[in-house]
């Protein structure tokens, strides 16, 4: 991979800092979540559309730089990190060296890819790709981290093999993370259910049929999103119903908002992809 002499954070944070926006920055503060206790993430105000096109010309950085790119308090700053680890690990012309040092740097700093969307920017492809072929144990200890952000990494990097149509561990992963605390990771668990359902259906009404009275509410409503109106409200209703068939004290209102949901959805047609 040829390197462009340009390709240094100092040129990347001079070149963001054009882009960045007071408004934009308290639209941007609505949806994340402060990475660590006591630690609250900054924003300058870019749109991640900016940050992923300004990305297009630093492809080339080198892993030392995009470690200093990681290091930053900047969220965006790191967002823009993230994408060039992405970038190189989908291409065809990065070397296996080179997927290797993206793979060791992700899981060395991940105390600085700390948030949902930085997961989610690189996670399929710089640790789910390079895995792809390798033993999986990392992902069985991430999931038992109690990091949230390396569990949200441990279920996200398996769209991976879900795209090559190898579901085990997203299973066996969600198995692990039913009893998870973190509403960002269930989202995650669910997002990669509904992602296996959609290479076997079958599979994944098997395993809702076990799991779904007792899993995360979130996990299991992110899982049926591509099912009929029909499956989510039975689903949905076994989350009521306590195992031997009694209904809990909370059942009224459940079944409102099962109700609530139904219409919801008839009336959007929309999916949650958090």
């Amino acid at each position: 991979m040829t390197i462009k002499n340009n390709a240094t954070t100092i040129h990347f944070m001079t070149r963001l800092k054009t882009y960045q926006s007071p408004i934009e920055r308290e639209k941007t503060l609505r949806y994340f979540k402060t990475p660590a206790k006591g630690e609250a993430d900054q924003f300058i105000g870019v749109r991640m559309g900016q940050v992923f096109t300004l990305v297009k010309e630093f492809i080339t950085m080198t892993p030392d730089e995009i470690e200093k790119l990681l290091e930053s308090k900047i969220h965006e700053v790191r967002a823009g990190a993230c994408s060039i680890m992405d970038k190189q690990a989908r291409s065809k012309k990065t070397t296996p060296e080179r997927r290797k040092e993206l793979y060791d740097l992700y899981l060395r700093r991940h105390d600085r890819i700390n948030n949902w969307d930085l997961v989610d920017v690189c996670a399929i492809h710089v640790i789910g790709g390079y895995l792809f072929d390798k033993p999986r144990h990392i992902l069985y200890k991430l999931a038992r981290s109690k990091n949230m952000w390396e569990r949200r990494t441990a279920i996200v990097s398996t769209a991976y093999f879900i795209r090559k149509g190898e579901l085990d561990d997203t299973y066996n992963l969600v198995e692990m993370l039913l009893n998870e605390k973190e509403d960002l990771v269930h989202k995650a668990t669910g997002w990669m259910l509904r992602f296996a359902g959609d290479k076997d259906r079958t599979r994944l009404l098997n395993f809702l049929d076990h799991h779904a009275p007792t899993m995360p509410r979130v996990t299991l409503r992110y899982s049926i999103e591509k099912l009929d109106n029909q499956q989510r409200a039975h689903y949905l209703g076994l989350k009521i119903k306590r195992g031997d068939g009694a209904v809990n004290s909370r059942s009224r209102s459940e079944a409102n908002a099962i109700q609530a949901f139904k219409s919801s959805r008839v009336k959007s047609g929309k999916s949650s992809s958090i």
